[in-house]
Protein backbone atom coordinates (compact mmCIF):
# COMPACT_ATOMS: atom_id res chain seq x y z
CA UNK A 1 0.00 0.00 0.00
CA UNK A 2 1.29 3.46 -0.86
CA UNK A 3 2.17 5.64 2.14
CA UNK A 4 1.68 8.76 0.02
CA UNK A 5 -1.91 7.78 -0.71
CA UNK A 6 -2.80 6.82 2.86
CA UNK A 7 -5.23 8.97 4.82
CA UNK A 8 -4.31 11.18 7.76
CA UNK A 9 -6.13 13.20 10.40
CA UNK A 10 -4.82 16.71 11.04
CA UNK A 11 -6.80 17.65 14.11
CA UNK A 12 -10.42 17.73 12.94
CA UNK A 13 -9.57 17.42 9.24
CA UNK A 14 -9.24 14.02 7.56
CA UNK A 15 -7.23 14.02 4.34
CA UNK A 16 -7.61 11.20 1.82
CA UNK A 17 -3.89 11.33 0.99
CA UNK A 18 -0.70 13.16 1.98
CA UNK A 19 -0.41 15.35 -1.15
CA UNK A 20 -0.86 19.11 -0.80
CA UNK A 21 -1.09 21.70 -3.54
CA UNK A 22 1.24 24.34 -2.13
CA UNK A 23 0.13 27.99 -1.93
CA UNK A 24 1.24 29.65 -5.16
CA UNK A 25 0.74 33.38 -5.78
CA UNK A 26 -1.06 34.15 -9.04
CA UNK A 27 -0.82 37.96 -8.99
CA UNK A 28 -4.18 38.13 -10.77
CA UNK A 29 -6.59 39.64 -8.24
CA UNK A 30 -8.37 43.00 -8.44
CA UNK A 31 -7.75 45.00 -5.25
CA UNK A 32 -7.48 41.70 -3.42
CA UNK A 33 -10.57 40.14 -5.01
CA UNK A 34 -10.38 36.83 -6.84
CA UNK A 35 -10.88 37.28 -10.59
CA UNK A 36 -11.97 35.08 -13.47
CA UNK A 37 -8.45 33.62 -13.40
CA UNK A 38 -9.17 32.17 -9.97
CA UNK A 39 -12.45 30.69 -11.22
CA UNK A 40 -10.43 28.31 -13.37
CA UNK A 41 -7.31 28.10 -11.19
CA UNK A 42 -8.78 26.90 -7.90
CA UNK A 43 -11.23 24.39 -9.43
CA UNK A 44 -8.41 23.06 -11.61
CA UNK A 45 -6.44 22.09 -8.50
CA UNK A 46 -9.61 20.94 -6.79
CA UNK A 47 -9.75 18.22 -9.46
CA UNK A 48 -6.06 17.39 -9.04
CA UNK A 49 -6.54 14.51 -6.61
CA UNK A 50 -4.49 16.20 -3.88
CA UNK A 51 -5.86 15.65 -0.39
CA UNK A 52 -5.46 19.33 0.48
CA UNK A 53 -5.52 22.31 -1.87
CA UNK A 54 -4.15 25.57 -0.46
CA UNK A 55 -5.03 28.97 -1.83
CA UNK A 56 -2.23 31.32 -2.66
CA UNK A 57 -0.96 33.71 0.02
CA UNK A 58 -4.05 35.75 0.90
CA UNK A 59 -3.24 39.10 2.42
CA UNK A 60 -4.93 40.39 5.54
CA UNK A 61 -4.80 44.09 4.67
CA UNK A 62 -4.30 46.20 1.55
CA UNK A 63 -0.85 47.39 2.57
CA UNK A 64 0.09 43.79 3.27
CA UNK A 65 -0.06 42.78 -0.40
CA UNK A 66 3.07 41.95 -2.36
CA UNK A 67 1.78 43.40 -5.65
CA UNK A 68 -1.33 45.13 -6.91
CA UNK A 69 -2.45 41.71 -8.17
CA UNK A 70 -2.22 39.81 -4.89
CA UNK A 71 -5.20 38.06 -3.34
CA UNK A 72 -6.62 39.56 -0.17
CA UNK A 73 -9.26 38.98 2.46
CA UNK A 74 -9.66 42.45 3.93
CA UNK A 75 -13.00 43.56 2.46
CA UNK A 76 -16.51 42.32 1.83
CA UNK A 77 -15.75 42.30 -1.90
CA UNK A 78 -12.69 40.09 -1.31
CA UNK A 79 -14.76 37.71 0.77
CA UNK A 80 -17.55 37.43 -1.80
CA UNK A 81 -15.19 36.83 -4.71
CA UNK A 82 -13.16 34.17 -2.90
CA UNK A 83 -16.32 32.48 -1.65
CA UNK A 84 -17.53 32.21 -5.24
CA UNK A 85 -14.24 30.63 -6.39
CA UNK A 86 -14.28 28.14 -3.53
CA UNK A 87 -17.90 27.20 -4.24
CA UNK A 88 -17.05 26.40 -7.85
CA UNK A 89 -13.94 24.45 -6.81
CA UNK A 90 -15.91 22.32 -4.35
CA UNK A 91 -18.57 21.60 -6.96
CA UNK A 92 -16.13 19.74 -9.19
CA UNK A 93 -13.53 18.48 -6.70
CA UNK A 94 -13.18 14.81 -5.90
CA UNK A 95 -15.12 13.69 -2.84
CA UNK A 96 -13.14 14.32 0.30
CA UNK A 97 -10.91 17.05 -1.14
CA UNK A 98 -10.14 19.70 1.47
CA UNK A 99 -9.37 23.35 0.88
CA UNK A 100 -7.17 25.57 3.01
CA UNK A 101 -6.31 29.26 3.01
CA UNK A 102 -2.94 30.80 3.79
CA UNK A 103 -3.21 34.18 5.53
CA UNK A 104 -0.24 36.47 4.93
CA UNK A 105 1.23 39.95 5.18
CA UNK A 106 4.12 40.98 2.95
CA UNK A 107 5.67 43.52 5.31
CA UNK A 108 8.75 45.12 3.75
CA UNK A 109 8.50 42.86 0.68
CA UNK A 110 5.36 44.60 -0.57
CA UNK A 111 4.64 47.33 -3.11
CA UNK A 112 6.51 45.68 -5.97
CA UNK A 113 5.66 44.85 -9.57
CA UNK A 114 4.49 41.40 -10.61
CA UNK A 115 7.27 38.87 -11.25
CA UNK A 116 6.76 38.96 -15.03
CA UNK A 117 7.03 42.76 -14.81
CA UNK A 118 10.39 42.57 -13.06
CA UNK A 119 9.48 42.12 -9.40
CA UNK A 120 11.00 45.47 -8.46
CA UNK A 121 9.79 48.33 -6.26
CA UNK A 122 6.73 50.02 -7.73
CA UNK A 123 7.66 53.33 -9.37
CA UNK A 124 5.93 56.46 -8.13
CA UNK A 125 3.54 56.53 -11.09
CA UNK A 126 2.19 53.02 -10.31
CA UNK A 127 0.46 53.77 -6.99
CA UNK A 128 3.00 52.37 -4.52
CA UNK A 129 2.07 52.21 -0.84
CA UNK A 130 4.10 52.60 2.33
CA UNK A 131 5.23 49.21 3.55
CA UNK A 132 5.73 48.23 7.19
CA UNK A 133 8.22 46.00 8.98
CA UNK A 134 9.67 45.33 12.41
CA UNK A 135 12.52 47.73 11.59
CA UNK A 136 13.05 50.49 9.04
CA UNK A 137 15.38 48.40 6.89
CA UNK A 138 14.58 47.76 3.18
CA UNK A 139 14.70 44.26 1.72
CA UNK A 140 17.06 45.50 -1.02
CA UNK A 141 19.02 48.77 -1.20
CA UNK A 142 16.98 50.01 -4.17
CA UNK A 143 13.62 49.25 -2.52
CA UNK A 144 11.69 51.79 -0.46
CA UNK A 145 12.43 51.86 3.26
CA UNK A 146 9.52 50.48 5.30
CA UNK A 147 8.02 52.11 8.35
CA UNK A 148 8.87 50.36 11.62
CA UNK A 149 5.60 49.29 13.21
CA UNK A 150 4.72 51.03 16.46
CA UNK A 151 2.44 49.50 19.10
CA UNK A 152 -0.70 50.75 17.37
CA UNK A 153 0.50 49.38 14.05
CA UNK A 154 1.27 46.00 15.59
CA UNK A 155 -2.19 45.84 17.15
CA UNK A 156 -3.74 46.77 13.80
CA UNK A 157 -1.79 43.94 12.16
CA UNK A 158 -2.93 41.43 14.77
CA UNK A 159 -6.53 42.54 14.32
CA UNK A 160 -6.22 42.21 10.53
CA UNK A 161 -5.13 38.58 10.84
CA UNK A 162 -7.97 37.83 13.23
CA UNK A 163 -10.58 39.49 11.00
CA UNK A 164 -9.27 37.65 7.93
CA UNK A 165 -9.48 34.36 9.85
CA UNK A 166 -13.10 35.12 10.72
CA UNK A 167 -13.84 35.78 7.07
CA UNK A 168 -12.13 32.50 6.14
CA UNK A 169 -14.42 30.68 8.58
CA UNK A 170 -17.47 32.34 7.02
CA UNK A 171 -16.32 31.33 3.53
CA UNK A 172 -16.01 27.71 4.63
CA UNK A 173 -12.35 26.72 4.42
CA UNK A 174 -11.34 23.42 6.04
CA UNK A 175 -7.94 24.70 7.17
CA UNK A 176 -6.43 28.09 7.98
CA UNK A 177 -2.68 28.60 7.80
CA UNK A 178 -0.56 31.55 8.95
CA UNK A 179 2.36 32.44 6.68
CA UNK A 180 5.47 32.95 8.80
CA UNK A 181 7.99 32.24 6.08
CA UNK A 182 9.62 33.40 2.85
CA UNK A 183 10.68 36.77 4.20
CA UNK A 184 7.19 38.16 4.76
CA UNK A 185 6.10 40.11 7.82
CA UNK A 186 5.79 37.35 10.43
CA UNK A 187 9.10 35.90 9.26
CA UNK A 188 10.63 39.38 9.40
CA UNK A 189 9.78 39.55 13.09
CA UNK A 190 11.21 36.07 13.68
CA UNK A 191 14.53 36.80 11.99
CA UNK A 192 17.35 38.86 13.53
CA UNK A 193 18.37 39.67 9.95
CA UNK A 194 15.25 41.84 9.61
CA UNK A 195 14.20 42.49 13.20
CA UNK A 196 16.58 44.95 14.86
CA UNK A 197 14.19 45.98 17.63
CA UNK A 198 15.19 46.24 21.27
CA UNK A 199 11.68 46.26 22.77
CA UNK A 200 9.52 43.24 23.68
CA UNK A 201 8.97 42.50 19.97
CA UNK A 202 12.66 41.97 19.23
CA UNK A 203 16.05 40.96 20.54
CA UNK A 204 15.67 37.51 22.10
CA UNK A 205 14.16 34.55 20.23
CA UNK A 206 11.19 34.70 22.61
CA UNK A 207 10.54 38.34 21.81
CA UNK A 208 10.95 37.87 18.07
CA UNK A 209 8.38 35.06 18.15
CA UNK A 210 5.91 37.14 20.15
CA UNK A 211 3.98 38.55 17.19
CA UNK A 212 3.48 35.17 15.52
CA UNK A 213 2.42 33.51 18.76
CA UNK A 214 0.10 36.37 19.71
CA UNK A 215 -1.62 36.19 16.32
CA UNK A 216 -1.74 32.39 16.55
CA UNK A 217 -3.42 32.55 19.94
CA UNK A 218 -5.98 35.15 18.90
CA UNK A 219 -6.78 33.31 15.67
CA UNK A 220 -7.24 30.07 17.62
CA UNK A 221 -9.76 31.89 19.84
CA UNK A 222 -12.03 32.84 16.91
CA UNK A 223 -11.70 29.71 14.75
CA UNK A 224 -14.00 26.76 15.56
CA UNK A 225 -12.33 23.52 16.60
CA UNK A 226 -13.84 21.93 13.48
CA UNK A 227 -11.27 23.78 11.32
CA UNK A 228 -7.61 22.74 11.20
CA UNK A 229 -4.93 25.31 11.95
CA UNK A 230 -1.35 25.38 10.74
CA UNK A 231 1.65 27.62 10.22
CA UNK A 232 4.17 27.82 7.39
CA UNK A 233 7.16 28.33 9.65
CA UNK A 234 10.68 29.48 8.88
CA UNK A 235 13.09 26.95 10.32
CA UNK A 236 16.27 28.46 8.87
CA UNK A 237 17.22 31.62 7.02
CA UNK A 238 19.95 29.82 5.08
CA UNK A 239 22.15 32.75 6.12
CA UNK A 240 24.61 33.45 8.92
CA UNK A 241 23.04 35.15 11.90
CA UNK A 242 19.52 34.20 10.90
CA UNK A 243 16.78 32.01 12.37
CA UNK A 244 18.11 29.05 14.31
CA UNK A 245 16.35 25.71 13.73
CA UNK A 246 16.48 24.94 17.43
CA UNK A 247 14.52 28.11 18.14
CA UNK A 248 12.03 27.10 15.44
CA UNK A 249 11.51 23.79 17.27
CA UNK A 250 10.54 25.76 20.39
CA UNK A 251 8.09 27.89 18.39
CA UNK A 252 6.57 24.74 16.89
CA UNK A 253 6.13 23.30 20.38
CA UNK A 254 4.38 26.49 21.45
CA UNK A 255 2.11 26.37 18.42
CA UNK A 256 1.16 22.81 19.28
CA UNK A 257 0.35 23.89 22.84
CA UNK A 258 -1.92 26.61 21.42
CA UNK A 259 -3.89 23.96 19.53
CA UNK A 260 -2.26 24.11 16.09
CA UNK A 261 -2.35 20.93 14.05
CA UNK A 262 0.66 21.15 11.73
CA UNK A 263 3.73 23.09 10.65
CA UNK A 264 4.97 23.47 7.09
CA UNK A 265 8.76 23.64 7.51
CA UNK A 266 10.38 26.12 5.16
CA UNK A 267 13.21 28.64 5.08
CA UNK A 268 15.03 31.45 3.34
CA UNK A 269 14.13 34.64 1.47
CA UNK A 270 14.19 37.11 4.37
CA UNK A 271 17.29 38.53 2.69
CA UNK A 272 18.05 38.21 -1.03
CA UNK A 273 18.66 34.47 -1.59
CA UNK A 274 22.34 33.76 -2.03
CA UNK A 275 23.17 30.58 -0.13
CA UNK A 276 20.01 28.49 -0.40
CA UNK A 277 20.99 24.94 -1.46
CA UNK A 278 18.16 24.42 -3.95
CA UNK A 279 17.71 20.83 -5.07
CA UNK A 280 15.40 17.82 -4.77
CA UNK A 281 13.87 17.81 -1.29
CA UNK A 282 16.38 20.31 0.05
CA UNK A 283 14.21 21.21 3.06
CA UNK A 284 12.89 17.76 4.00
CA UNK A 285 15.35 17.43 6.88
CA UNK A 286 13.84 20.55 8.44
CA UNK A 287 10.37 19.00 8.49
CA UNK A 288 11.86 15.82 9.90
CA UNK A 289 13.54 17.62 12.79
CA UNK A 290 10.46 19.68 13.67
CA UNK A 291 8.33 16.53 13.58
CA UNK A 292 10.73 14.61 15.79
CA UNK A 293 11.56 17.29 18.35
CA UNK A 294 8.32 19.28 18.53
CA UNK A 295 5.93 16.36 18.24
CA UNK A 296 3.69 18.12 15.73
CA UNK A 297 2.64 16.96 12.26
CA UNK A 298 4.79 18.49 9.54
CA UNK A 299 4.55 19.24 5.86
CA UNK A 300 7.69 19.04 3.74
CA UNK A 301 8.10 21.50 0.89
CA UNK A 302 10.82 22.47 -1.60
CA UNK A 303 12.12 20.60 -4.62
CA UNK A 304 9.66 17.70 -4.36
CA UNK A 305 8.55 16.51 -7.79
CA UNK A 306 9.15 12.77 -8.22
CA UNK A 307 6.43 10.38 -6.97
CA UNK A 308 9.01 7.93 -5.58
CA UNK A 309 10.69 10.78 -3.71
CA UNK A 310 7.35 11.89 -2.23
CA UNK A 311 6.50 8.30 -1.31
CA UNK A 312 9.82 7.85 0.52
CA UNK A 313 9.38 11.05 2.53
CA UNK A 314 6.11 9.73 3.98
CA UNK A 315 7.12 6.07 4.23
CA UNK A 316 10.31 6.94 6.11
CA UNK A 317 8.41 9.24 8.52
CA UNK A 318 10.37 12.32 7.52
CA UNK A 319 7.13 14.30 7.26
CA UNK A 320 3.40 13.70 7.40
CA UNK A 321 2.56 15.62 4.22
CA UNK A 322 4.35 16.76 1.08
CA UNK A 323 3.57 20.06 -0.64
CA UNK A 324 4.27 20.56 -4.33
CA UNK A 325 4.26 23.90 -6.11
CA UNK A 326 6.04 24.06 -9.46
CA UNK A 327 5.39 20.35 -10.03
CA UNK A 328 1.66 21.09 -9.99
CA UNK A 329 2.09 24.17 -12.15
CA UNK A 330 3.80 21.97 -14.73
CA UNK A 331 1.27 19.15 -14.38
CA UNK A 332 -2.00 19.84 -12.54
CA UNK A 333 -2.71 16.10 -12.81
CA UNK A 334 0.50 15.17 -10.97
CA UNK A 335 -1.40 13.20 -8.33
CA UNK A 336 -3.12 11.10 -11.01
CA UNK A 337 0.24 10.15 -12.53
CA UNK A 338 1.71 9.48 -9.09
CA UNK A 339 -1.16 7.13 -8.25
CA UNK A 340 -0.55 5.20 -11.46
CA UNK A 341 3.17 5.00 -10.70
CA UNK A 342 2.71 3.85 -7.10
CA UNK A 343 -0.19 1.48 -7.77
CA UNK A 344 -2.68 3.53 -5.77
CA UNK A 345 -6.32 4.29 -6.44
CA UNK A 346 -7.47 7.89 -6.85
CA UNK A 347 -10.77 9.46 -7.80
CA UNK A 348 -11.09 10.97 -11.27
CA UNK A 349 -13.84 13.29 -12.47
CA UNK A 350 -15.92 11.07 -14.76
CA UNK A 351 -15.39 13.51 -17.61
CA UNK A 352 -11.62 12.86 -17.43
CA UNK A 353 -11.62 9.19 -16.41
CA UNK A 354 -10.35 8.00 -19.78
CA UNK A 355 -7.06 9.76 -19.02
CA UNK A 356 -6.24 7.13 -16.40
CA UNK A 357 -2.85 5.57 -16.97
CA UNK A 358 -1.81 8.03 -19.67
CA UNK A 359 1.67 9.59 -19.47
CA UNK A 360 2.85 7.93 -16.31
CA UNK A 361 5.71 9.78 -14.61
CA UNK A 362 9.08 8.05 -14.40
Amino acid sequence: MSALFSSIDLGPMRLSNRIVVSPMCQYSANDGSASDWHLQHLPNYGMSGAGLVMTEATHVERRGRITHGCLGLYSDANEAALSRALTVARRYAAAGTKFGIQLAHSGRKGAITRPWEGGNALPDDQDPWTTVAPSAVPFKPDWKTPEALDEAGIERTIAAFVQAAIRAVWIGFDAIELHAGHGYLLHQFLSPLANHRTDHWGGTPENRARLLLTIAERVRAVVPMSIALGVRLTTTDWADGGVDTGDAVVVAQQLKALGYDYVCATGGFVVPPAGIPFGPGYQVHLAERIRREAGIATRAVGGISDPHQAEAIIAESKADLVALATAFLADPRWAWRAADTLGATIAYPPQYARAKGVRKPA
